[in-house]
């Protein structure tokens, strides 16, 4: 053999070589980020998470958006190798902790999510508006109130309790399209959210920016509200009270200065 297929040779092999270690690293990485995301999402391979929905308001069925948002968490949890059992918030009769769940909607809308914020997030208020109004958030000390099209609220909660400490997410939007939001927020930001907390338990409040032009995609994250969120809400002060007349003191009346007669 010549050195010039001698040559050719070595570079196909050197070739060869390279194209095997660059795709088993590239497939070490995938995998590798694989694993990080089934750990973020209590997800391993071939487990069974619950997607919990709500009812659209005044009616039965579920809203477009919230659609749009089960679609989004149906996505992330396909590439997480993982199966989705899709159970209506009235139904979904179970503890938390054994396996992963999604749920979806307001606590208006969905019995579960208002189960969930009365037990995980004490400090989370939610005050109903007559009509068709969005809910005013009250988390600690601080008011959320919404101007419908121009800025709603949404919080997004990782929690784990129970047994089995999987975690459960929670999409507790003032509007339908704020969950789509805050879904997609959660699949855009997941690393990014991975490193922060890692398996720990966050919520955060974030904003929607003008939906009614930029529908679910301009999303602004206001706190980290993890703290007051998860605290117990504190007692209102009560008000003081006047006493009666019956249960006033007595005023002191002087005596009479003795005088000569």
């Amino acid at each position: 053999m010549d050195d010039d297929l001698w040559n050719i040779v070595l570079g196909v092999a050197a070739s060869g070589l390279s194209a095997s270690l660059g795709w088993l690293a590239r497939t070490a990485l995938s995998r590798r980020r694989l694993r990080r995301k089934q750990a973020f999402y209590g997800l391993p391979a071939n487990s069974e998470c619950l997607l919990v929905v709500n009812r659209e308001a005044g009616g039965e069925g579920v809203a477009r958006h919230d659609v749009f948002a089960l679609l989004e968490l149906s996505t992330l949890i396909r590439d997480c190798e993982a199966h989705a059992r899709v159970v209506r918030h009235d139904n979904a009769v179970q503890g938390f902790g054994d396996r992963t769940e999604f749920c979806l909607g307001g606590p208006v809308s969905n019995d579960r999510m208002a189960a969930h914020v009365r037990t995980l997030l004490p400090g989370l208020r939610l005050e109903e508006q007559p009509g068709k109004k969005p809910d005013v958030y009250r988390i600690g000390e601080d008011v959320y109130r919404a101007e419908k099209g121009v800025t709603e609220y949404v919080v997004l909660a990782r929690l784990t309790a129970g047994e089995g400490r999987h975690p459960v997410f929670l999409f507790c939007g003032q509007m339908a399209i704020t969950n789509q939001a805050a879904a997609r927020y959660l699949v855009r930001h997941q690393e990014k959210l991975a490193r922060t907390y890692g398996r720990g338990p966050f919520v955060l409040l974030l904003k929607v920016v003008s939906s009614q032009a930029y529908g679910p995609d301009v999303v602004e994250l206001v706190a980290d509200v993890t703290r007051a969120a998860t605290s117990s809400a504190p007692a209102a002060s009560p008000a003081p009270t006047t006493p009666s007349a019956a249960e006033a003191p007595a005023a002191s009346v002087p005596a009479p200065a003795s005088g000569d007669d």
